[in-house]
């Protein structure tokens, strides 16, 4: 595997005694300064009445960041598609394509993104929705096709950009690689809150990958967290206070057990940078998506920072 491509996940967190404002402002800084320092993609997530947690309409922040950066591209990570009209989202994404040509993506997935009466609140029957999510995900590629209609009659999601939203289908498991394959998207697979083994799960992607007119060939990302400081010790102390429990030490003695699946990945720039280049040949791609949960901002950015540094 050749260079590696990252990219950022924001989970836009609330931190210490940070404003919501605050935290949105925070989220801007960092898709700035990830562009400056070449990432190539800022997604944000979609969570709703969970604490600490800033981004309930990654669209409407997706609009803001646009206007504020010029070349990264701006994504979800992801739009959670059982609550809403997949025209309306195919409306958002495409609006937003027609405000940044070839700079959108839309992620998609089927997670709640929040409590039981949240989703409720929300959209009603959660359940019922998670059970139509192939329908929902065959009209939104047909709307995105300019192909989709209703009672046999043409419906088109406007405005019509000239480059459209590339589509990516986010989980956690083989029934979602799956999924994604039979549909022909790009897949995201999530690493970083996941005990599977990516290299299993995207080796299946990969296997059963149909081409579509939205992707010829089958392409996709790993998500995870990271951690990265000045030194190992530095690091380890940061992710003591993260909120992600499992680590991966890329410095331990080989006797030490390790987890079979690495959601957390610490360490000094040089040992992060070595653990992502075996992590790429394992899994066969060659772009991270990394989330970084620290409770700092400044630590954060100087996480993203220093990846950037020995990787880009």
């Amino acid at each position: 595997m050749g260079a590696l491509k990252l990219s950022v996940l924001d989970l836009v967190p609330k931190i210490g005694e940070a404003s919501f404002e605050e935290a949105l402002q925070e989220a801007a800084s960092l898709a700035r300064h990830a562009e400056q320092w070449g990432y190539t993609r800022y997604w944000a997530a979609e969570h709703h009445d969970l604490v600490n947690l800033s981004c309930a309409a990654p669209e409407v922040l997706l609009a803001h960041i646009g206007a504020r950066t010029e070349r990264i591209r701006i994504g979800s990570g992801a739009v959670l598609l059982p609550h809403y009209s997949p025209l309306k989202v195919a409306e958002n994404f495409r609006m937003l394509a027609a405000l940044y040509p070839g700079r959108v993506d839309l992620g998609i997935g089927r997670a709640p993104g929040g409590s039981a009466h949240a989703s409720m609140a929300l959209s009603g029957n959660y359940l019922q929705h998670v059970a139509e999510m192939p329908a929902r995900v065959r009209a939104l590629i047909e709307l995105l096709e300019d192909r989709y209609a209703y009672e046999d009659v043409p419906v088109a999601a406007k405005p019509v950009p000239r480059i459209q939203p590339e589509l990516w289908m986010l989980g956690t498991n083989n029934k979602s690689a799956g999924f994604a394959a039979e549909n022909g998207t790009g897949y995201v697979f999530g690493q970083f809150m996941s005990d599977r083994d990516g290299a299993e799960v995207l080796a299946a992607y990969r296997e059963g990958f149909k081409p579509s007119a939205l992707l010829e060939r089958p392409r996709s990302i790993a998500a995870i967290g990271v951690i990265c400081a000045a030194t190992e010790q530095e690091a380890l102390a940061l992710s003591r206070r993260s909120a992600l429990p499992e680590v991966e030490r890329p410095g331990a003695e080989a006797s030490e057990p390790q987890p079979q699946a690495t959601r957390l990945i610490t360490g000094s720039p040089k040992q992060v940078k070595s653990k992502l280049l075996e992590l790429a040949d394992s899994f066969g791609c060659d772009e991270f998506l990394v989330t970084t949960p620290v409770m700092s901002y400044a630590e954060r950015l100087e996480s993203y920072r220093l990846l950037a540094s020995v990787c880009l």
